[in-house]
């Protein structure tokens, strides 16, 4: 039995910009995730998958314009924000990850999605849409990729691998705010610190750099190399959104542009931010995919 534990909702009281209302659902017998579902229920829905070691906060700045037009979803990975954390790291893998918020697809009947993923998000989410190629029908990839150990691994990820098993207090807050150009406030910093008011709460956000398959013979990489394969016959549109000082990421927007048929005659965007995108240019990638949407909606009519 997975030892679970639940972060105080008093620590997410007066969060600058959080008014959302909350939503839960059991992703495995007393596993529960938490997710923001903003706007009109009948809109076309965009899901905003985050990565690590943020949670839905980062989309603070992107709900309130996107859901004027569309339901917006927006979950809490398992071990992030306020959904669940498992106490012990060997919990949590690439693939539970996976099979989580597939189930909380399956289990909203989520269809007709509009995906935009960044980070984790991306190694989450674009599995997922191989695996339910159905239920999606676009996809904007942002500061991501899918890894198989074949390719050179930057040195600034090498890095924040260690920083993120050796750190002594490993402050999340203080993470974000390394990726970002614009500096954030103490009261922001703070927020992304809300969800680990202590060491033992921060078991995913600790080992999920760990996760990312850096070596070919790791059967996250051969998993990874097979949606690839896939992803080479995705003709549903998709977008590439990416920043230009994201140290970690840049250039990975090539691969989806070669490989993905989907990506031809797309407005695909290098932006000026960084790692955490959502933070630096919010509004501007809401215009995006609101742009995006548009344009291969009119296509399809």
């Amino acid at each position: 039995m997975k030892e679970v534990i639940r972060t105080p909702e008093n620590r997410f009281e007066n969060l600058e910009s959080y008014n959302f209302s909350s939503n839960y659902i059991d992703v495995e017998e007393g596993l529960r995730l938490h997710y923001l579902d903003e706007g009109n229920i009948n809109k076309p829905i965009v899901l905003l998958l985050h990565g690590e070691p943020s949670w839905s906060y980062l989309y603070r700045k992107m709900i309130p314009i996107l859901s004027i037009n569309f339901r917006v979803i927006a979950p809490d990975l398992i071990g992030f924000g306020k959904s669940d954390k498992l106490v012990n790291q060997k919990d949590y893998t690439y693939q539970n990850h996976i099979d989580w918020i597939s189930t909380f697809i399956q289990k909203l009947d989520l269809k007709n999605m509009t995906l935009f993923c960044q980070d984790w998000g991306g190694l989450i989410g674009l599995r997922i849409i191989t695996e339910m190629e159905n239920r999606f029908s676009m996809v904007i990839a942002s500061n991501t990729t899918l890894p198989t150990g074949k390719t050179s691994i930057p040195e600034s990820f090498l890095k924040w691998r260690e920083y993120s098993q050796h750190s002594p207090k490993f402050n999340i807050g203080k993470v974000i705010d390394m990726g970002t150009i614009q500096p954030l406030s103490e009261e922001v910093i703070d927020a992304y610190n809300a969800p680990f008011p202590s060491e033992e709460y921060k078991a995913g956000a600790r080992i999920f750099p760990t996760l990312v398959p850096i070596d070919p013979d790791d059967p996250e990489s051969i998993k990874n190399l097979q949606a690839w394969e896939r992803l080479k016959h995705w003709n549903k549109p998709f977008l590439t959104i990416f920043g230009d000082k994201d140290d970690i990421m840049f250039g990975a927007e090539k691969a989806f542009q070669k490989l993905v048929p989907g990506t031809k005659e797309q407005n695909h965007k290098i932006i000026n931010a960084g790692h955490f995108i959502q933070e630096d240019k919010g509004e501007e990638l809401v215009e995006l995919i609101i742009e995006f949407y548009k344009n291969n909606t009119a296509k399809t009519v």
